[in-house]
């Protein structure tokens, strides 16, 4: 079975645990520091991996980092986890179950990938754009990426708007290149 497909399972299974316990949003707040973490610590994610390390070697790392930072919940979870070897799976459980949260609570992330940083007013427009589009809460998140030479690229879930300037060059160039006209010298 894949990881992505266990991970969408524990990920399940905790979010149910924590939902019907009523302590859903503290053990969201335990999964974003556990992703975070992993996100930021290549040694970790590679020690998870490694099957050689005992499985009561990473529990204890895995207490020793977050013991006293999450929830008991969340202890007992990361126990279960490796008591069934699937260390491996809990970096894609972090962003699964952050997924599912958001889907739980009608939260819709959206990408705006701008040449410069997004200024206040800027930012709420596009917030007020996205709401507009979704009908729901919008989580925002902002890339800067100088290649687009200006304008925006915005993703939704599937979509994508993509009005940038880079884009349109690569349009006009396109449109040139199939010109049937030739000019007689």
């Amino acid at each position: 079975m894949s990881e992505l497909r266990v991970a969408a399972r524990y990920a399940k299974s905790l979010l149910d645990l924590a939902q019907e316990q009523g302590t859903l949003d503290t053990v969201k707040q335990d999964i974003e520091l556990f992703s975070n973490t992993m996100e930021g610590s290549r040694d970790l994610r590679l020690l998870l991996r490694n099957p050689i390390v005992q499985h009561d070697k990473k529990l204890a790392i895995l207490r020793r980092l977050f013991d006293g930072k999450v929830s008991d919940l969340t202890m007992r979870f990361f126990t279960i986890i490796t008591q069934k070897n699937r260390e491996n799976a809990l970096e894609f459980i972090g962003p699964e179950f952050l997924n599912q949260y958001n889907a739980l609570r009608g939260i819709q992330t959206a990408t705006v990938t701008t040449a410069t940083p997004l200024t206040p007013e800027l930012r709420a427009h596009v917030e007020r754009l996205v709401v507009g589009q979704t009908g729901g809460q919008v989580m925002l998140q902002e890339q800067v990426d100088p290649s687009l030479i200006g304008g925006f690229v915005l993703r939704i879930g599937d979509r994508q708007i993509d009005d940038s300037v880079r884009t349109r060059l690569n349009r006009l160039r396109t449109t040139f290149k199939e010109n049937p006209y030739q000019a007689q010298l």
